[in-house]
């Protein structure tokens, strides 16, 4: 049986880390499941996770007093979630929901923090990997707004 080391070093978003690293961001991990429809986070609330997505779909949400809620990201098996768990004031900017039956590695986000402050290779590899993961996330952004406006001008 695989432990929460050896699933983190098999996915995408830490496969290059070295294992002395792996080992030290799973003392923060646990595993998780979320059934369909039930919340990984809510709009607005404390960012104390971050979810490594290991088999199942999630969709991301933000409420609009004009449309209510829309669905503005969906994310699979192989993606993260949470990296607001960085960023003061540590607040989730989106709600995420399960869409399908989601099994995640749940990491605590001030042990996270507490550990990169400790360790500052750490920080440096994880905020290096976190640039890299919100970078694609502002171009797919990019990419539905350049939609959404050539759809308003029609």
């Amino acid at each position: 049986m695989k432990d929460i080391a050896d699933e983190l070093s098999e996915h995408a978003f830490f496969e290059s880390l070295n294992p002395g690293t792996i080992e030290l961001i799973a003392g923060c991990g646990v595993n998780a499941v979320y059934k369909p429809e039930e919340m990984l986070a809510r709009e607005g609330s404390s960012a104390d996770e971050l979810f490594v997505i290991r088999k199942g779909r999630v969709a991301l949400l933000m409420h609009s007093t004009e449309r209510g809620s829309l669905q503005v990201e969906t994310l699979d098996a192989g993606d993260v979630l949470g990296w607001s768990f960085l960023v003061p004031p540590y607040r989730w900017p989106v709600e995420a929901r399960a869409v399908q039956t989601v099994h995640v590695i749940r990491l605590d986000g001030k042990c996270l923090r507490d550990k990169c402050n400790a360790d500052a290779e750490l920080g440096y590899e994880l905020m290096r990997h976190f640039a890299a993961l919100i970078a694609r996330r502002l171009d797919a952004t990019r990419i539905q707004l350049l939609d959404l406006y050539g759809q308003l001008e029609q």
